[in-house]
């Protein structure tokens, strides 16, 4: 029995003092890894001859220091908005036009930078949402029911009319494409569309559209709304794809669409997207075909993107800016947008007596209200600040116990 208890005892006092070397251990490499980082900041004709002789001595942490240091240097440049003058703009957009009206069938992916012209954060941008919660900050937002369709969505709209464009796969939740009047069946909002809440209880899924933002209550895994379905009285859900989850909705993401569209396509325009979330979807990048075979891939983006050493060409200006021009070198008039005309208020289902107050947002005002509006109300960018579940509420917060695991 003696001899068990004593060696167990030593088993235990072996472990600690090799938990307590390895502290050491890693406590004096911290302290040369400062030093030597001390050392580097200097000028070389500063550093004395102990100096000289230390920096030799640990070269292996002189050049993990340099390799750290060029990374930081390389997701620094790669974080930074970019603008091409106004000459090479209008050459580039330019060769667009040519390469547009040649193209047989046309998709365009769309980002949050296409919003950001209706007060409208994007992500990735040296502000964006993805910016904010990775650094640790919190998150909020406009009411959105004062947004409305920007230039960029406009133009889309009529390229799609006339028959230019086949096909919008969009990031964006804001719901602007199907305000700005693009058809359902020509548009796959692949992460969700805040103003729709779906049934998935019934079969086929039913959908709802509403006036206002159905996501005050939802969240990362949380997708409920509080609303029923009026046919079998389950409970309604938001169709927003969250970050870390995987759409499986039919509508309104449309995945079927999207990937038909990509297969067919022999010219993909990117329009404001990092790209870092969409080039996760193989099914939009023809990847398995050879390189000449592929759909020629165009990007207007400000900041780098993982798709730019595959681009046919990469023009660094802000959407509106590029879609302006483009237009103008096709001969296409710009439609601008008209709220009396918004299919929104002939898709919008009205909510039940019941479910009046479901709900704190504020609606999406038809043209007669707007006319009676207060002068005293606030404007677009001046709305209260709310915070929405397609905002990525609840992420950070999961982002914490992934670490932590």
């Amino acid at each position: 029995m003696d001899a068990n208890t004593n060696s167990g005892s030593s088993a235990r006092a072996e472990r600690k003092q090799r938990e307590k070397a390895k502290i050491i251990q890693r406590e004096k490499q911290r302290q040369t890894l400062k030093t030597i980082s001390r050392l580097l900041q200097k000028a070389e004709g500063e550093r004395s001859q102990e100096d000289r002789a230390l920096l030799q001595e640990h070269q292996d942490t002189v050049q993990e220091l340099s390799r750290r240091q060029s990374r930081r240097a390389l997701l620094k440049s790669k974080q930074d908005e970019v603008f091409d003058d106004a000459e090479n703009l209008k050459v580039k957009v330019k060769q667009l036009a040519e390469e547009l009206q040649r193209a047989k069938h046309v998709v365009i992916y769309t980002g949050a930078g296409i919003s950001t012209a209706a007060s409208i954060p994007d992500y990735r941008g040296p502000n964006g949402v993805w910016t904010q919660l990775q650094k640790g900050r919190s998150v909020s937002a406009s009411d959105l029911s004062r947004a409305e369709p920007t230039l960029t969505h406009m133009c889309i709209w009529m390229l799609h009319k006339v028959k230019m464009v086949q096909h919008v796969v969009s990031q964006n939740c804001d719901g602007l494409h199907l305000r700005s009047g693009l058809p359902r069946h020509a548009l796959s909002e692949l992460h969700g569309n805040m103003f729709i809440e779906v049934c998935d209880s019934c079969s086929p899924a039913r959908e709802f559209i509403r006036l206002f933002d159905v996501t005050e209550r939802t969240a990362l895994h949380r997708h409920g709304t509080g609303r029923l379905c009026p046919h079998c009285r389950a409970e309604l859900r938001d169709t927003i794809v969250h970050f870390g989850e995987r759409g499986t909705l039919e509508q309104p993401l449309n995945w079927k669409g999207a990937a038909e569209a990509a297969q067919r396509a022999d010219l993909i325009l990117c329009l404001g997207s990092s790209l870092k979330v969409l080039k996760k979807y193989s099914c939009l990048w023809c990847m398995n075909r050879p390189a000449n075979k592929r759909p020629k891939l165009y990007i207007v983006n400000l900041q780098w993107t993982p798709k730019d050493n595959l681009a046919t060409l990469k023009i660094h200006g802000k959407c509106d800016a590029v879609m302006g021009l483009l237009m103008e070198e096709l001969g296409l008039e710009i439609p601008v947008y008209n709220r009396s005309q918004d299919p929104i208020f002939g898709l919008s289902e009205a909510l039940s007596a019941q479910e009046q107050e479901s709900h704190t947002r504020e609606e999406i005002a038809p043209p007669a209200a707007l006319e009676d509006a207060s002068p005293d109300a606030p404007a677009q960018g001046e709305a209260t600040a709310v915070q929405g579940g397609w905002f990525g509420r609840g992420y950070a917060k999961a982002r914490r116990k992934k670490k932590s695991v």
